[in-house]
């Protein structure tokens, strides 16, 4: 079973170089989907490029450019200050 549609905790934890622990604490606020296979979690390959950061939806698109709007907009003056340095 080479080209499995899940990973196991473990396996998502050993991928992201962090504990099984921290990525099942993830799942369980919902910060990692997965699903529940009886008692243990499958997360579905599809969102492993979502969770390393190589991908970038819309929704996501949406919240960074509005967040840089509001800074430009807060501190514009300072960072044209901290450009010129």
């Amino acid at each position: 079973m080479k080209n499995k549609e899940y990973l196991t905790i473990k396996e998502l934890a050993d991928i992201l170089g962090v504990s099984r622990i921290a990525v099942y604490k993830k799942v369980k606020k919902s910060q990692i989907k997965a699903v529940r296979i009886g008692r243990n979690f499958a997360i579905p390959k599809k969102y492993v490029s979502n969770i390393l950061g190589k991908t970038l939806n819309n929704k996501n698109k949406q919240s960074i450019d509005k967040a840089i709007k509001k800074t430009v907009k807060e501190y514009g003056d300072v960072l044209k200050l901290l450009g010129r340095e």
